[in-house]
């Protein structure tokens, strides 16, 4: 499979999608920074990476979606790889349903979920003519979509739906194109920054995880990679969690 390949990674201005897009370009890869506000962190990343473009979009906005993707696989002439790692969350104490209005879970599905579906039918028709069939999507999902935990009850249901429609992407979008998802569990990243009492929480997840450790954003990125290569993969959502689904 030629390392030639581009790729779009939405929400990639820091954290797990800087991760990713450091780690594809590693590989070789072309690679198209996306945020939705963070300019100046998304084009000194895209500056940082062997021919790195980036571009400016909310994918939670349709006609942003549609432009990223249009400029993205014109950037370079095809569009090989998708990896969704836009995501927004709001830290709410589960039992306080009352903070988990709707506003607040439009809020998250319009970028978590929404965004997500904008991001893929959008690019389908690229990732359908990669060479090969080499076309892939690799979403970023959560543990919380998978047990329950999260930030939030919205967060955690919206990964869930990621959840699903990876699966019912990759049984719709075969053989042209695979479609998988990692699924991680908590990951230090600047989403904990400020929150109160994210050191303790640190620690109790190092404490308990068997692998004895909260993750880092290049252990994502290392899964995601893999799952861009693994050609004969598809439906998955791979836990990246230190084994923390097992306690």
């Amino acid at each position: 499979m030629s390392e030639q390949r581009v790729a779009l990674v939405t929400g990639s201005s820091s954290g797990i999608g800087a991760a990713v897009a450091r780690r594809l370009a590693a590989a070789g890869v072309r690679v198209i920074v996306n945020s939705a506000r963070s300019v100046k962190a998304g084009q000194a990343l895209a500056d940082e990476l062997p021919g790195g473009r980036y571009i400016q979009a909310d994918v939670a906005v349709e006609a942003d979606a549609k432009r990223l993707v249009a400029e993205a696989a014109a950037a370079f002439g095809r569009l090989d790889i998708l990896v969704n790692s836009a995501g927004t969350t709001r830290f709410i104490p589960h039992d306080d349903l009352e903070a988990a209005s709707p506003d607040v879970w439009r809020d998250i599905f319009d970028v978590n979920v929404i965004g997500v579906w904008q991001t893929i039918t959008a690019a389908a028709p690229h990732l359908r003519a990669a060479p090969d069939g080499g076309g892939c999507v690799v979403n970023v999902s959560s543990q919380a979509g998978v047990r329950p935990g999260g930030s939030s009850i919205p967060y955690a249901v919206s990964k869930a739906a990621v959840n699903h429609m990876t699966k019912l992407l990759a049984k719709t979008m075969g053989p042209d194109v695979r479609v998988n998802a990692v699924a991680p569990g908590m990951i230090d990243t600047p989403w904990f920054d400020g929150l109160d009492g994210a050191d303790k929480v640190k620690e109790q997840v190092a404490g308990a995880v068997p692998l004895g450790r909260v993750g880092r954003p290049e252990d994502i990125a290392d899964a995601v990679y893999d799952l861009t290569r693994a050609a004969y993969v598809t439906g998955e959502v791979l836990l990246v969690d230190g084994g923390g689904h097992l306690l």
